[in-house]
């Protein structure tokens, strides 16, 4: 549900939080208070274009957010926001922000980091339906119109074999795909193929190789200069005939005699031989060293060879040693598949002939289905259209052959059907498709219809409804507030409403005002209590006391319905 709206410096409103509540919300107030900016301003952080001219005057710049409680679709939204690089919902909070200023200037955060407006939308699609003159309207879509039907006829399990089966088809076809070329191609690869495997094969790379070789070259093409540093060195210390260790016997022999004159001097007596003892060992490991050093040409040349062989393959496959081995090892596998094509490519058609099979089988299946349940559909909205002004209009559920997707390789995910909604207001008229209604009220209703009888089964959880009361009055207005406290029981619902009997079945009302302050116009929204909620129904009613006790009577009509329409114990006994 949407649990916290904040909007700054949007059209009238400077700063205003809502704070929403589960259920049915109704949202009502005068002409031009500024009810349409709480609608404008969630669909500008569901990705909806910005309209830089609704930036507040004297403002420079307005944002949006928006605190949605996910609940039961946190799994689905966290796969999205992994999938996109981004952090997933805390305590199953989602926190979306939208924000732009006139220079034009456009961003959008989720959870706090930045993000695109595409994946708001997509976001948005699971989170929000809105119903009313706006573009957000999912019901006009053909796939969306297949998708109620489905829900309706809880066809969900047998859609979900089908689409799986049509995800392993595509599978299967990109593998085939990347295995059909032309011959000459097909040459190519092969052969390019087979010298990348020979080339790094022969070559017995080992991990880590490059680090050990560099080393030994470095110490085999200094071997000259490495022995001269290590005669000279030892020269130095002992084997010339004025060396340091024979200088340092002369020095000794002084010590000697000073700590037999002064005892006290046999410290720096000790530390001489603590030196010379050093300094023998020194001259010891130096001359081992220059014993050790090698003078040979040939390894040194075979060590250039085996350097340029490896600094030659990381050139054309990867950065270490490791990368390039791992690129032979890839190459291989890949030259084994193409050597085996042709077994490959009939392994390949056969699966994909089966899953044709299954695919065509479980199609004929979901079409079956869809036929048996497009006129129980049908005819339980028209029942609920009936209760909402249109006594005998028509609605039906028209299913096709999808146009180029009647078979395995061109259908989609949903099977080989098309879904089109057909309504018809008014006896005697041809049905005709949603997308054709011209009244935004009329349309909002059959939403409406179609949203109560599927109710338990629609996943998304916050309804948006405006202009759902035109041209409506009477008992159609408190049919509409009925069926809106219904839906509510497995929705969050908004509704903006002009019609005190359908904001008498909400659960939490809100009323939007607009005053003015240091000279300047804002709107305000402010969550009635039940004397302050009797006051605006008796305003929408015309005000003055008549129409306050008029609005308490609704009130009283709305409880006696929803305590009426609420199953007994014995009743939900039974259905259990």
């Amino acid at each position: 549900m949407l649990t916290t709206l904040r909007i700054r410096n949007l059209a009238l409103v400077a700063d205003l939080t809502l704070e929403l509540q589960p259920g049915f919300n109704a949202i009502t107030g005068e002409t031009g208070a500024g009810k349409s900016v709480i609608l404008g301003a969630i669909q500008l952080v569901l990705g909806e274009r910005a309209d830089r001219g609704a930036i507040r005057s004297g403002a420079d710049f307005c944002s949006v957010e928006a605190v949605f409680n996910v609940g039961a679709l946190r799994e689905s939204i966290d796969g999205i926001l992994t999938d996109h690089g981004l952090d997933p919902c805390d305590a199953g909070a989602l926190v979306l922000k939208r924000s732009f200023t006139a220079g034009g200037t456009n961003r959008q955060f989720i959870n706090g980091s930045p993000t695109t407006l595409a994946t708001l939308g997509l976001l948005g699609a699971l989170l929000v339906d809105l119903h009313g003159p706006h573009e957000h309207q999912s019901l006009l879509h053909a796939s969306r119109q297949l998708l109620i039907l489905d829900a309706f006829g809880n066809l969900a399990s047998k859609r979900e074999t089908f689409a799986e089966l049509h995800r392993r088809r595509t599978a299967l076809t990109a593998e085939k795909a990347a295995l059909v070329v032309d011959e000459q191609t097909y040459a190519r690869q092969l052969d390019l193929l087979r010298f990348q495997v020979h080339e790094i094969r022969d070559a017995r790379l080992q991990p880590g190789e490059e680090e050990s070789l560099a080393a030994e070259y470095q110490r085999s093409s200094n071997s000259a200069r490495l022995l001269e540093l290590a005669q000279g060195a030892a020269a130095g210390l002992g084997d010339d005939d004025d060396s340091l260790l024979t200088r340092l016997g002369s020095v000794g022999r002084a010590m000697h005699d000073l700590a037999r004159l002064d005892p006290s001097a046999q410290s720096l007596a000790d530390q001489h031989e603590q030196a010379a003892s050093l300094l023998r060992d020194l001259h010891q490991d130096l001359s081992r060293y220059a014993g050790n050093v090698e003078l040979d040409p040939e390894r040194l040349s075979q060590l250039q060879e085996r350097l340029d062989l490896v600094q030659s393959l990381r050139r054309k496959y990867g950065s270490t040693v490791e990368e390039v081995i791992a690129f032979g090892d890839r190459a291989r596998q890949e030259l084994e598949t193409l050597e085996s094509r042709d077994a490959e490519l009939a392994r390949i058609q056969s699966d994909i002939a089966a899953i044709d099979a299954q695919m065509t089988e479980a199609a004929r299946v979901l079409a079956t289905e869809r036929r048996r349940v497009a006129p129980k559909l049908a005819k339980a909205v028209e029942k609920e259209l009936a209760t909402l002004g249109f006594k005998q209009a028509g609605f039906e559920a028209s299913l096709r052959p999808a146009a180029g997707h009647d078979s395995p390789a061109t259908a989609g995910p949903s099977g080989f059907d098309q879904c089109e909604f057909l309504f018809a207001p008014n006896p005697g008229e041809p049905a005709r498709p949603l997308r054709a209604i011209a009244s935004s009220g009329e349309l909002a209703r059959v939403m409406l219809a179609l949203k109560t009888v599927l109710a338990a089964e629609d996943e998304v959880p916050v309804l948006v409804f405006d202009e759902v009361d035109a041209n409506v009055g009477g008992e159609t207005a408190h049919a509409v507030g009925e069926k809106m406290r219904r839906i509510a029981r497995n929705h969050q619902v908004l509704c903006i409403t002009h019609l005190a009997p359908v904001a008498a079945y909400a659960a939490a009302h809100y009323v939007v005002s607009k005053e003015v302050q240091a000279g300047r116009t804002e709107s305000h929204i402010v969550l009635l209590d039940a004397t302050s909620q009797v006051a605006e129904l008796g305003r929408m009613l015309g005000g003055g006391p008549a129409a306050e006790r008029h609005a308490a009577e609704l009130l009283g009509k709305a409880r006696e319905r929803q305590v009426a329409s609420r199953p007994s114990p014995d009743a939900r006994s039974s259905a259990a």
